[in-house]
């Protein structure tokens, strides 16, 4: 149980941060793109590279943290499924740059946020 209790719980505080920092961003800089779910998902990507790799390499480390933060707190930080909606409503809206900016700028620059955080987690000591 303490496993699901763990995901539960960095879930809600993943899910909170999320929608607080997705509307700071929106209010601060606008909705024609979608900074907020972009922001979020590069930031998340560089986490999960870096927890992840800290993790693997540092075995002393309960199993718990992975439920916890991976799991729980990123996998509910993150939003897939948001980037997928924004970037149909901006093709439904006739918008195909904003859209294909959105697709490219997020793979290319989560794959890169992604390597920055195992680098970095690798680069503790």
């Amino acid at each position: 149980m303490t496993k699901y209790f763990l995901v539960g719980v960095g879930g809600c505080l993943g899910a909170i941060l999320r929608f607080w920092l997705g509307g700071y961003i929106g209010n601060r800089l606008g909705t024609r793109f979608p900074y907020g779910t972009f922001f979020i998902n590069c930031t998340g990507s560089f986490l999960i590279g870096f927890v992840l790799t800290l993790l693997a390499e540092r075995s002393h480390w309960s199993a718990n943290w992975r439920y916890l933060i991976p799991i729980g707190f990123i996998g509910a930080y993150t939003t897939f499924s948001t980037f997928e909606y924004e970037t149909l409503r901006s093709l439904q809206d006739g918008e195909m740059l904003m859209a294909g900016l959105n697709v490219s700028l997020s793979v290319i620059v989560g794959f890169v946020s992604v390597w920055l955080g195992m680098i970095t987690g690798r680069s503790i000591p």
